[in-house]
């Protein structure tokens, strides 16, 4: 039975913990001793070459990552290290790309203890390691395996895990303009009618809203402006809508209709205004890892309406959880090649799609998804397509 505390873990939960206990020098074996590992360093001289096609089927089925597998070495980053120390701030994406080419590989060559109970958070002050097991290269932490076997006690405050995302990343979502799947917006609560003689409602005023059900008062609301029809280019069937956020409110009176008292607002609330739960439920802790299915899309909106498309901008995608994607999927951006009329041979040539970065998928619905462009090598705009990475 291991004896390491259990508190390191990789991105699926966080934890309430804030002081742990460690015993330096557990061993990585998930079998008997006559099966374990053979664990080796790799020196200053090791090759990218040797690369892995390790698996993660050694850990806790709860805690696994749906991964398919690959059949070819998972290429290292170039000038990765042997070890890292986890800093704070770092994300998942940030330490998987210290270590490899493309980071939605960390799920094939992460290896953890599964004696640990949460074995995939990885907390500020964690050493990660390089190693070799019987030949294939895995990531463990350092802390938790064999590779340190000098046994003492390891005292220290915990931080918040590492996320995947940065929260700062994704705060356009939350805060401003927003894109409503056509279902999600035919659900949502919605203005009836403004209390007092009042055609339209600002701060300060109460409306009528019909369709909050099982809210405590006091509870907040967003109040969003349906904006234009969002249009699928690849099917022309209506998706979706902009939404414009215009202010804020509180509810005061439950029932059908109920009262809701605006407390701020930026343009003036009309009948049909639809209401959002202040609170937007983001995942920031997820495994980055290619989609278990084929994608091809295309980037349909951005949050925030600029044309031109950069790192760290919330992206919206036609393609959602009825295609197969989830959380933590990672997509490559390809824009489009333009067509071009050949004045030698004569006809119109199509110029093949180029690379232009990467967007890894942080909110899905049934038709559309929110993505976070982790990587722009070019300019990235709407109409763009998203596939499997390559």
């Amino acid at each position: 039975m291991s004896l390491c505390k259990k508190y390191l873990n990789i991105g699926l939960q966080l934890t309430t913990a804030t002081l742990t206990a460690a015993l330096v020098g557990c061993s990585l074996n998930p079998v008997s001793n006559s099966d374990e590992p053979q664990v080796s360093v790799p020196s200053a001289s090791t090759t990218q070459s040797q690369g892995n096609t390790a698996s993660t089927s050694s850990m806790p089925a709860r805690y696994e990552p749906v991964v398919e597998r690959i059949n070819e070495p998972v290429p290292l980053a170039e000038g990765h290290p042997n070890e890292y120390v986890v800093q704070v701030g770092d994300t998942l994406w940030d330490i998987s790309a210290t270590f490899l080419k493309d980071p939605w590989y960390w799920p094939e060559i992460w290896y953890v203890n599964p004696d640990i109970e949460n074995p995939h958070l990885i907390y500020p002050g964690d050493v990660l390691g390089l190693v070799y097991i019987n030949g294939q290269a895995r990531i463990t932490n350092v802390r938790a395996s064999a590779y340190r076997m000098s046994p003492q006690a390891r005292v220290s405050p915990l931080s918040e895990a590492a996320k995947s995302i940065r929260f700062e990343d994704v705060s356009a979502f939350l805060s401003s303009g927003v894109v409503l799947e056509k279902n999600q917006a035919d659900a949502l609560p919605y203005l009836l009618d403004t209390r007092g003689d009042h055609l339209m409602a600002s701060a300060g005023n109460e409306i009528y809203v019909r369709g909050i059900t099982n809210d405590m008062p006091s509870a907040r609301y967003n109040l969003v402006h349906i904006g234009d029809a969002l249009v699928d280019p690849d099917d022309n069937r209506l998706i979706g809508y902009h939404g414009i956020m215009i202010g804020e409110g509180s509810l005061r009176r439950t029932g059908d209709p109920a009262t809701v008292a605006l407390t701020s607002t930026t343009q003036e609330a009309i009948v049909g205004d639809r209401l959002l739960p202040a609170a937007v439920d983001v995942p920031l802790n997820f495994f980055p890892r290619s989609p278990n299915t084929t994608i091809d899309g295309r980037i349909i909106s951005v949050v925030g309406g600029v044309s031109l498309i950069g790192q760290y901008q919330v992206v919206v995608m036609n393609r959602g959880s009825a295609n197969g994607l989830s959380v933590g999927d990672v997509l490559t951006v390809f824009q489009a090649g333009g067509v071009v009329n050949d004045r030698i041979g004569g006809g119109n040539v199509k110029l093949p799609d180029e690379e232009a970065g990467t967007v890894m998928v942080f909110k899905t619905y049934d038709r559309i998804s929110y993505g976070l462009v982790m990587e722009a090598t070019q300019a990235i705009h709407i109409h763009d397509s998203i596939r499997n990475p390559t």
